[in-house]
C-alpha cells in the first residue's frame, strides 16, 4: 500500500488540484464559455449524451486499434529484418526517417482518396503510420542492444541466428517494445481523430467534436474531448497490464 501511495499518490494530488483549478477559475473567473466550459458542466455532458459520446468513441477506437495493431505489426518486423541484415537496414532507414518527418496532416487527404472518405480503413492508416516510428526504433534498440558475451555465448552452444533471435535478442527487446507500445496507443488515438477532421464516419468522435465546436456546442466538444482521454487512458492502461505480465522475469522491466 505505501508503494502504491508512494508510486500515484502525487500524481493524483496533482490531478484533484488541476480540477478544483479548472472548476474554480471558471467558475469565479470572467471566463466565456467558448473558451473553457465548467468542468462540472462537461461531466454533466458526459453522463446526459452518455450514448452518443460512448457509440462514438468506439467508433475511434476501432479505428485507433486497427492502426494500431497494423503499423506496431509491420515496425516490428521490419525492425526484424533490419537487425538481422544490418545493410539492408542502412539502405531502408533514410526513407523510414523520411516518411515520420512528413506531417500526418499531409496524409489524411491521401488515404481518405485511397480507401475513401467513409472507411475506416483511411483512418486506420493515418494511425499506422504514426505508430510506426516509435515502435520501429525502440524495437531495433532493443535487440541490437545485446550483451556480446551473450551472443558469443549461444555461439558457443551452435545456435543459429534464429535461435539467437528467439532466446536472446527478441526477449530482451521486450522492455523496449512495450515503451514504444505504450506510446503508440496514444499516437493512434491521436491519428484516428485528426483523421475524421478530414471526413468521416458521422459517428466517429472527431466528426462529433468538430461539428459540435461549429455549433457552438462546446459543452458537447469537450465531453468529447473527454471521452477520447478516457479511452486513451484505458488503452495505455490495457498495453501497461500486458507488459507488466509479458516482461515480469525481466529485470528491468519499465525501460524509459
Amino acid at each position: 500500500m505505501k508503494r502504491f501511495l508512494a508510486q500515484w499518490g502525487p500524481a493524483v494530488v496533482v490531478f484533484l488540484l488541476g480540477i478544483a483549478a479548472w472548476e474554480g477559475y471558471t467558475q469565479l473567473g470572467d471566463v466565456e464559455f467558448f473558451l473553457l466550459p465548467p468542468l462540472s458542466t462537461i461531466l454533466e455532458t458526459v453522463w446526459n449524451d452518455r450514448d452518443t459520446l460512448w457509440s462514438a468513441g468506439w467508433v475511434t477506437f476501432k479505428e485507433a486499434l486497427g492502426g494500431f495493431v497494423i503499423g506496431s505489426a509491420a515496425a516490428i518486423l521490419f525492425a526484424l529484418v533490419l537487425a538481422r541484415w544490418r545493410s539492408v537496414g542502412g539502405a531502408l532507414m533514410p526513407f523510414a526517417i523520411a516518411a515520420n518527418a512528413i506531417p500526418i496532416i499531409a496524409f489524411a487527404p491521401i488515404t481518405n482518396n485511397w480507401f475513401g472518405l467513409l472507411n475506416p480503413a483511411s483512418k486506420m492508416a493515418i494511425s499506422a503510420v504514426l505508430v510506426f516510428f516509435p515502435v520501429f526504433v525502440n524495437t531495433l534498440r532493443g535487440l541490437t542492444s545485446v550483451r556480446p558475451q551473450q551472443i558469443e555465448l549461444m555461439r558457443s552452444y551452435a545456435a543459429g541466428e534464429l535461435e539467437i533471435f528467439r532466446r536472446v535478442r527478441f526477449p530482451n527487446a521486450l522492455p523496449y517494445i512495450f515503451t514504444a507500445l505504450k506510446v503508440a496507443t496514444v499516437l493512434a488515438m491521436i491519428g484516428a481523430i485528426v483523421g475524421d477532421y478530414f471526413g468521416g464516419s458521422q459517428e466517429a468522435l472527431g466528426i462529433l467534436i468538430r461539428r459540435s465546436a461549429g455549433i457552438f456546442a462546446f459543452d458537447l466538444a469537450w465531453a468529447a474531448i473527454v471521452v477520447a482521454s478516457i479511452v486513451g487512458i484505458a488503452f495505455y492502461a490495457a498495453v501497461a497490464i500486458a507488459e507488466r505480465l509479458a516482461t515480469s522475469w525481466h529485470p528491468a522491466p519499465m525501460v524509459e
